[in-house]
């Protein structure tokens, strides 16, 4: 009797850790698409809204979320996508945000970070107020003076790819925002560049494994 009353209090007990921890991760989607579409919560060069890796787990789950944007969506706008690295092996959105605005610019100016585990979670998407607010990105780094930024969507990889590989989760989320991107808004896949194509650089570096994510992308799509 003892043991089988201990057996029940056990699975009371799990039942109850795991009612409380799907209702936080309810909370925390709440709280990230109640930000979204509240465009007081985006200040000069706003923060943006960083969503957890849990929210991704299958397939493109939770993806629609980054279309929850404080200024309407114009689908035809958008016409590339454009993936680069920050350069530096541990970072987060904060970070690459103060050094953009060292440079001068008001604020992050990627549209979307993903973390790799250093100062942002593996796999943690930050969608930057530059897509909240539908602005172009920043002028991408190297860039000839005759390219043009409107319409291209700029996803930043943290890590610098020349010197590492990026994670599984980092490259699985990439995957995912980047298949989402370009369904919604019927970007082909001869539009989705690697940093290099487009600038003199080797972003996102050496290590990034392009056959592979090609590959993610077509099972994805």
């Amino acid at each position: 009797m003892a043991t089988g009353s201990m057996t029940s209090r056990s699975r009371k007990g799990m039942r109850t850790k795991i009612v409380w921890s799907v209702f936080g991760a309810g909370m925390t989607l709440g709280v990230a698409l109640l930000a979204m579409l509240d465009p007081g919560v985006q200040s000069a060069g706003g923060a943006g809204v960083s969503l957890s890796p849990l929210m991704g787990i299958k397939g493109s789950l939770g993806m629609d979320s980054i279309f929850q944007t404080a200024e309407q969506i114009e689908d035809a706008r958008w016409s590339s996508i454009v993936i680069v690295h920050s350069g530096s092996p541990a970072g987060s959105a904060a970070d690459i945000s103060q050094e953009h605005r060292e440079l001068g610019y008001d604020g992050l100016g990627f549209h979307f970070v993903i973390g790799n585990g250093t100062r942002m979670g593996d796999g943690e998407i930050h969608v930057g107020y530059r897509w909240i607010n539908q602005r172009d990105g920043a002028q991408l780094a190297g860039a000839g003076a005759g390219f043009n930024s409107s319409g291209v969507i700029e996803i930043c990889l943290v890590g610098d790819g020349d010197r590492r590989p990026f994670t599984d989760e980092q490259l699985h989320r990439l995957a995912q925002v980047v298949t989402s991107l370009a369904e919604r808004l019927e970007i082909p896949s001869d539009q989705i560049y690697l940093h290099h194509d487009l600038a003199g650089t080797t972003s996102p570096g050496k290590y990034f494994p392009q056959a592979e994510f090609e590959q993610m992308l077509a099972t994805m799509g």
